[in-house]
Order: C-alpha cells, then sequence, then structure tokens
C-alpha cells in the first residue's frame, strides 16, 4: 500500500505538465498569429500607401507657429473669385462651411466672412478615395488652405455668393479644425426670418443661444454685413464732422460724480474711496469748448446702471457726442448736427448697398427713408399730431415710449420720413444744464432727434453763465461741491454752445429696422448678461 502512492502523484503530475505544455503551445500559437496579423497590417498599409498618389495633397498641418514663411503661397480671397481667373490656380483659405460626399465625389462650400465658393473634389489618376474621404470628413467651421482650379459653370450657384464660377480642389490641408459638435449651426442661424418652415428640421435659434455662443453667431453673413454697417457709421460720424473742423477728443470713463446729476451709476471702488464710470462724456465736452477748441466728438463707451430688460437698451453701449459753439442761435448747431445724419444716410445707402442687402435677406425689413435737409417739427407740433390720433398730452409731459412711436408713424404717413428733428422740450423734463427757452418759460432750448419713431438722440444750448448753471443744479437737487470743476471752468468766459449724445448701437438698430439692439452690440452688457 505504501508503494502505491508515489506511482499516482507521479502520474497526476504528468497530466499537470501535458495540460501546461499544451497550454503554452496555444500562447506560443496565438502570439504568431498576432505577430503575422500585425504583419500582414504593416504591409497592407503600405500598399494603401503606395496606391495613395494624393497623399502629399491632403492632411493636417503642424499648429502654425511663425516658424516658417510661405512666400510662393499668394491668397486669394474668395470674393474675388470671377470669370476672369478661369482655369487659373489659386490658394484659398476660408472655412469648411458645408460637405457633401456622393460616390466618388465630394462638393464642399468654402467660406470667407459673408463670400461664399462651390468647391468639387473627384476621384482620378491625381486625386485618391483616401483624399476625397479625408475631405468628406472635415467638420463643419475648420479653416482649411486649398489650392484649386477656377472653374465656369454652366448655371449659376444660387447657394453661393460666387455663383459663375466653382473651384476644382487639387489640394487640400486643414489650418484648424472645428469640434464636431457644435452649439449651433452656422445655416440655422443665418436663416431667413420670414422664411416658413417647412422642413421639420430648420432650426430657429433663440437669441440667448446665439449670445451664449456668440462667436459662432457672428459668423453668419447677415451678422457680417451689421457690423461692417456699425463700423461705416462710426467712420462717416468721424469723418463728415472732422470735414466740418471739429476735433475729436478723449474724455474720462471714472469720474467724481454721477454725468447727469442722476442715481443710475455704476460705483466702482477707486482706491480709498469711490468713483462712478460715466453715464456720458457731456461735462468733458464742455469743458473742451470752454478751452477754445470751438467744436469737438468724441467716440467712446458710456455706462448706464438701468435695470431695464428691454429691447433698446444696454448697460454699456457706444456714444457719438459732439458739442459745437455757436455763434447767436443754438439752432446753428441743430442744422450741423441734422446735415451730420443726412450725410451719414447718403453714405451709408450709396457706399454700403452690399452690406444692406445681406442683413435684409435674414431680416426682411422696409428701406430707411430721409428728407434733405431733414424734416423740423417744434414740441407743440407733436402734441396736435398726437392729440389728431386721440393721445392728449400737457404742454410740460415727455413723450412716453409709446408717443414717440406712434408720433413715428403719423410723421411717416404724413411726411414719408424716418428721420425728424423735434425742437423745444419742456424745460422740466431736461437735464440742469440745459438752457431755457428766453420766451416761453416752460420750454427749453433743447431737440431730440428720432429715427422710425425712436430717439436715438438728444441735445440742447448748455447754461455757459456759471451763476446761472449753479441755480439750475440746485434747483434739481444737485450737490454742486461734486461738480465744483465743472461749474468753474465757465467762470473764465466760454462761448455759448450745444451738443447732443447718439447711442451707435440704436442708429445702427433703427437704420437696419432690427428689432432688438442685442442684434448689434456685438457682446451686450444688459441687466442679465455680463458673459462672454
Amino acid at each position: 500500500m505504501g508503494e502505491d502512492k508515489p506511482v499516482d502523484m507521479a502520474v497526476e503530475g504528468d497530466e499537470i505538465s501535458k495540460k501546461a505544455l499544451k497550454k503554452q503551445q496555444k500562447k506560443v500559437e496565438k502570439a504568431a498569429k498576432k505577430a503575422e496579423h500585425k504583419v500582414q497590417a504593416q504591409a497592407q498599409q503600405e500598399v494603401n500607401q503606395e496606391e495613395d498618389v494624393s497623399v502629399e495633397s491632403y492632411g493636417d498641418t503642424e499648429l502654425i507657429q511663425s516658424k516658417e514663411k510661405h512666400a510662393e503661397r499668394i491668397f486669394t480671397d474668395i470674393k474675388n473669385l470671377i470669370l476672369s481667373l478661369e482655369n487659373q490656380t489659386v490658394w484659398l483659405r476660408g472655412r469648411l462651411h458645408t460637405s457633401r460626399a456622393k460616390g466618388k465625389q465630394c462638393f464642399i462650400v468654402l467660406r470667407q466672412q459673408s463670400y461664399t465658393v462651390q468647391g468639387l473634389v473627384t476621384v482620378n489618376e491625381k486625386i485618391s478615395k483616401q483624399m476625397v474621404k479625408f475631405i468628406s470628413n472635415i467638420t463643419k467651421e475648420s479653416i482649411v488652405d486649398v489650392q484649386a482650379t477656377v472653374k465656369r459653370v454652366p448655371s449659376e450657384i444660387e447657394s453661393c455668393t460666387q455663383k459663375d464660377v466653382e473651384v476644382h480642389l487639387e489640394k487640400v490641408f486643414v489650418v484648424s479644425a472645428a469640434k464636431a459638435q457644435l452649439p449651433l449651426q452656422i445655416e440655422d442661424a443665418s436663416r431667413s426670418m420670414g422664411e416658413t418652415d417647412d422642413n421639420a428640421l430648420n432650426i430657429k435659434v433663440n437669441q440667448d443661444t446665439r449670445l451664449d455662443n456668440r462667436v459662432l453667431d457672428l459668423r453668419t453673413p447677415a451678422n457680417q454685413a451689421i457690423y461692417r454697417v456699425e463700423a461705416a457709421v462710426c467712420k462717416l460720424f468721424r469723418d463728415i464732422l472732422t470735414s466740418k473742423g471739429f476735433v475729436e477728443i478723449h474724455t474720462p470713463k471714472i469720474i467724481s460724480a454721477a454725468s447727469e446729476g442722476g442715481a443710475n451709476v455704476f460705483t466702482v471702488s477707486y482706491f480709498k474711496g469711490n468713483a462712478y464710470l460715466a453715464q456720458s462724456p457731456q461735462l468733458y465736452k464742455q469743458m473742451a469748448i470752454a478751452a477754445d477748441f470751438d467744436k469737438v466728438f468724441t467716440i467712446g463707451a458710456v455706462f448706464r446702471a438701468e435695470d431695464s430688460n428691454t429691447y433698446r437698451h444696454l448697460t454699456e453701449f457706444v456714444g457719438l457726442d459732439l458739442e459745437m459753439a455757436f455763434k447767436y442761435h443754438y439752432h446753428e448747431v441743430v442744422n450741423t448736427i441734422g446735415h451730420l445724419f443726412t450725410e451719414m444716410f447718403k453714405g451709408l445707402r450709396d457706399n454700403y448697398t452690399a452690406e444692406i442687402e445681406a442683413v435684409r435677406q435674414q431680416y426682411n425689413v422696409e428701406p430707411f427713408k430721409f428728407l434733405d435737409p431733414p424734416l423740423k417739427l417744434e414740441f407743440c407740433d407733436a402734441i396736435e399730431l398726437l392729440a389728431e390720433a386721440g393721445i392728449t398730452l400737457g404742454e410740460e409731459d415727455d413723450l412716453s415710449t409709446s408717443d414717440e412711436k406712434l408720433l413715428g408713424k403719423l410723421v411717416k404717413t404724413k411726411y414719408d420720413t424716418d428721420f425728424y428733428i423735434l425742437d423745444k422740450y419742456p424745460l422740466a423734463v431736461r437735464p440742469f444744464y440745459t438752457m431755457p427757452d428766453p420766451i416761453n418759460p416752460k420750454a427749453s432750448n433743447s431737440y431730440d432727434m428720432f429715427m422710425r419713431g425712436e430717439e436715438i438722440i438728444s441735445g440742447a444750448q448748455r447754461i455757459h453763465d456759471p451763476e446761472f448753471l449753479m441755480k439750475r443744479a440746485l434747483h434739481h437737487g444737485i450737490d454742486v461741491e461734486k461738480i465744483k470743476a465743472y461749474i468753474d471752468a465757465f467762470r473764465y468766459g466760454c462761448p455759448p454752445h450745444a451738443g447732443g449724445g447718439i447711442g451707435l448701437e440704436r442708429v445702427v438698430m433703427l437704420y437696419l429696422g432690427l428689432d432688438n439692439i442685442r442684434k448689434v452690440s456685438m457682446f451686450p452688457r444688459d441687466p442679465k448678461r455680463l458673459t462672454p
């Protein structure tokens, strides 16, 4: 019995050894097959690489870090792709707007700012399947460099700005790839507001989504046009006034007291005390007149701490302000400002038709109408027009927003103009520095100007006598010690003067006929929005 036990153990040990060996053999065989597959895959990849005749003509570029210059690569703007370039090879840089693969072809639309061109790539002896597939997989909004030949098309391409030509792609390199998942589609954000929603996939992008993703939203053709029109308003304002002898000045935005004596100011910490963000450059424009600059203007940020969540209010906007000395009557200034507006309107109409039309493509509104010289009414005329329409106002009442809109419609019907001047406002509704009317003690030498029934400039003759100015300030409950420097500026002699402040965004909104000021503020600030 004692001899049987070792024999059994040996048999069991043999069985264990055989199993281990068999397991090891399978492991070796599996590794060998894996290695073989790897070799085959590498071989196939090499074959594919050899077959890819376009391998040098597409791909992702290295991160551009200004390491080298490509002097030989001269780029053409998409807007300049016209029939005269037919059969010429060009380099383009733009965004991949859309792409559509179909068999051995891929159609793309390349976009550069507001301009688009159709591109086509087809498998041939120089273009590989791999290249076509690569192009079809480029994410929308990626920035690409394209070498292509300009070709005439048999019929106009309605979906692109460049309608008579397309480009046949030869090389495509991704310069900066966009994420695959965009928070909004440019096609959706560009869709006409009046477009009927026949397709359930047509998505309307709401305002908050647009503003939360402003960088994408600003790429739409309408937005590209809006901010070119806005730039034009600034340029025309500056050029027209400069040609009239005005001097551009720059005024402080951090001040020691509220600009106009109101409570709607932003308070900021200023070392050991407080300061305020300027509601207006008003006081400094006047001080410049007292300093013998005669005619001045400024373009800059204006801050209003008003909790107004309306379509036309912002807490920060761009002010176009001007001030001018006159000889005998403040209408010298009123006429100058009226002429300024008509010249700006002419400049926009004559030189920015493409931009205005691009905006109208998305926001279908009536063209802006104006008279030259502009229509001028007195406040009493406005009261009469409103009374005829059933609205009764007292001679010391201000116009409400609804009154202004109705008045705008009445004026448009009667005079066929979207722009007019309203003169002689009640003294009670104007700031402390407004000169009272010398004949009617309830009226003032002040004026507003309107576009499409909404106020875009408020102005007046200013009080240039220091004692009278102090009296009016006290009447308005203003601490004269806080505006001592302002009042003192008139103690050394100051010419009679008048001026006004214009809201840039409001002018652009109303000229283009848009329904919300946030559409014309690149990164709007209101009581609920402080980003982006």
